[in-house]
């Protein structure tokens, strides 16, 4: 007698996809309020770095993801998961120690914020079902940081990173990482200028990495939460990610 996996029905396919589109929106909002507490606009602070700065972001962004990658993983064996306002707690008072300091400091703190972030998308995954020993999974990790930071506007960009799994290798590990480096690059180049604005000092660095981890935190939730649900209900990813899409579109509001 054959058995028959019983499948979640259409309507609670489209309740869960409703619920990760107002996931999308609250990680758009930590954007809004990054930028009010630090004013002007989120396009001009990549201007107060200096150039020196700017021209190396791109290649320390990259290296610290190659090394994020393996500690974040090799770390499980010391430290445990912790819960989401755990890993936020923690980020903020590193933000701050970097902000305290100015430029020097913040830019010391960089790779170590991007390992602490990576964990906290490991966590996101493995709450969904996901194990990060798999070598896909800590692949699709990395993937959640070609996402739009949290001070981009740019929509399209926030879920084209929802892409189907290819094979992974040695290779397409490398391919991606030199391919999300330069947006991730940007984005930690926006939080190294936040943190640098005078007279907030230290504060600017614990909001802007609040932002940053409340951003990537809830964007994890809505890649790993799509993969499950195309799973639970054997439906095709690509499909998935399209019926997503257009409710992002009609919900998402337009800043400025």
């Amino acid at each position: 007698m054959e058995i028959i996996e019983n499948q979640i029905d259409a309507g609670e396919v489209s309740a869960r996809l409703d619920a990760l589109a107002a996931r999308h929106a609250r990680a758009s909002n930590a954007g809004i309020q990054l930028l009010n507490l630090i004013g002007g606009q989120a396009e001009g602070l990549l201007d107060r770095l200096p150039s020196a700065i700017r021209g190396r972001l791109n290649e320390a962004t990259e290296q610290a993801l190659v090394n994020a990658m393996e500690v974040a993983h090799r770390s499980r064996g010391v430290v445990g998961e912790s819960p989401g306002w755990m890993t936020r707690v923690v980020t903020t008072a590193m933000g701050a120690a970097g902000g305290w300091g100015g430029l020097p400091t913040a830019m010391a703190e960089l790779p170590v914020t991007t390992t602490v972030l990576l964990r906290a998308i490991q966590d996101v995954a493995i709450e969904h079902g996901f194990s990060p020993q798999e070598q896909g999974v800590r692949f699709d990790c990395v993937q959640v940081f070609a996402a739009a930071g949290p001070l981009e506007h740019d929509d399209g960009a926030d879920i084209a990173f929802l892409s189907t799994r290819v094979a992974v290798t040695g290779a397409t590990v490398n391919g991606l990482i030199a391919r999300v480096a330069p947006r991730l690059a940007t984005v930690l180049g926006q939080k190294l200028a936040a943190q640098t604005v005078p007279v907030l000092g230290a504060a600017a660095g614990a909001a802007t990495n609040y932002a940053y981890t409340s951003y990537y935190q809830q964007m994890a939730h809505v890649h790993f939460g799509l993969r499950r649900l195309a799973i639970e209900a054997d439906r095709d990813y690509a499909d998935l990610v399209e019926d997503f899409r257009k409710r992002i579109g009609r919900r998402t509001p337009r800043r400025g």
